[in-house]
């Protein structure tokens, strides 16, 4: 397992957990990142993350994509 801000551009990976305060997790499993789930790694730019998840795009800070593990 590796934090979501190691993951390659471009390679798909699946979510083995979701860390984090409580209030953080439900913020990231209503935006779908739920174990399970396949995310993909568009860019990163900054601070942000950018990523494909069930066939949406969504920005998300650095420090939340190290809370998602794949």
């Amino acid at each position: 397992m590796m934090p979501l801000t190691m993951a390659k551009v471009g390679e798909s990976n699946s979510i083995k957990r979701v860390g984090g305060q409580a209030k953080t997790r439900q913020f990231l499993e209503n935006l779908g990142f739920v174990p399970g789930s396949h995310v993909t790694v568009l860019t990163r730019t900054g601070g942000n993350v950018i990523v494909s998840i069930k066939e949406s795009r969504v920005a998300i800070s650095r420090e939340m994509a190290s809370k998602i593990m794949v």
